[in-house]
Formats: C-alpha cells, sequence, structure tokens
C-alpha cells in the first residue's frame, strides 16, 4: 500500500510539474532546422526567425516555432510553437502584428494560423505555454488549437 501511494505521489507530482511549469527549454535546439527569416518588422524593433524540430523518428513529424528579438532590449521570446504544416509564411502585418500562416490546404481542420500582437500573445498548439505558472508574466493572452 505504501508503495502504491508513494507510485501515485510521484506521478501526479510529475504530471503537475510538466503541465504547470512547463518552459520551452525542452525544445532539442541540437538538432533544429533554419525556417523562415529573419524578417525585420517595419520599425526594426523586432525580428522574427522560424525553426523547425523533428519528432518521433520515422513516423513522427516536425514542430515549428517562431522566435521574436527584441532588437532593443537584445530579448528573445518564443511566441508561436505548433506542428509544423506543409503551408509556412510569416509577414509583418504592423510594426507590432505578425502573421504566422501555418496550414495544410488538402486540410481544412489542419489551419494553425494566426495573427499574434508582439509582447501581448502566444500560441501554443497544446496549450502547455497557457498553463504554465512560470511564463504567465511573458503575455497577456494565450491561444491553443
Amino acid at each position: 500500500m505504501i508503495a502504491t501511494l508513494s507510485g501515485v505521489v510521484l506521478a501526479s507530482s510529475i504530471y503537475f510539474y510538466e503541465m504547470y511549469f512547463f518552459t520551452f527549454s525542452d525544445i532539442d535546439r541540437e538538432s533544429t532546422q533554419k525556417g523562415s527569416g529573419p524578417l525585420t518588422s517595419p520599425t526594426e524593433e523586432y525580428t522574427a526567425n522560424a525553426f523547425y524540430e523533428l519528432y518521433g523518428g520515422a513516423a513522427g513529424g516536425v514542430n515549428v516555432w517562431v522566435e521574436i528579438t527584441n532588437n532593443e532590449k537584445n530579448k528573445v521570446q518564443i511566441v508561436y510553437y505548433s506542428d509544423a504544416k506543409s503551408n509556412f509564411a510569416m509577414e509583418w502585418v504592423d510594426k507590432n502584428t505578425l502573421y504566422i500562416l501555418n496550414d495544410e490546404p488538402n486540410y481544412p481542420n489542419s489551419n494553425r494560423s494566426i495573427k499574434l500582437e508582439i509582447g501581448k500573445e502566444i500560441y501554443h498548439e497544446n496549450g502547455l505555454a497557457c498553463k504554465s505558472l512560470l511564463m504567465k508574466g511573458e503575455y497577456e493572452t494565450c491561444y491553443q488549437n
């Protein structure tokens, strides 16, 4: 009974930690591939870069994330993380808004495109960044699929 109770406590602690103390530190930066970018904002305050991360071996897929560099403060922040689709592009809508196109044209339910206001909004496909207690101060609004 003690072993079972210890196992339950350990499993729930790991789940709680993974769910509420998420950061992007788990990204395997050694095996990433450079994607779109650098794409400089109209005021040259921000620079957007996309990166790809392979996962799951031969039957796996590709994740994509977008990092924004604040050129004035020399600060880097991830604002978008999702499963990569075949049609990916980024475009600055205005000085603080980045449009990220990420969809699969033949599958309408696969669209992960979004407009993000830099410094205020973030997108994480499965919502881990939205639930993270460590990341709450980095954005005002968090979107998930």
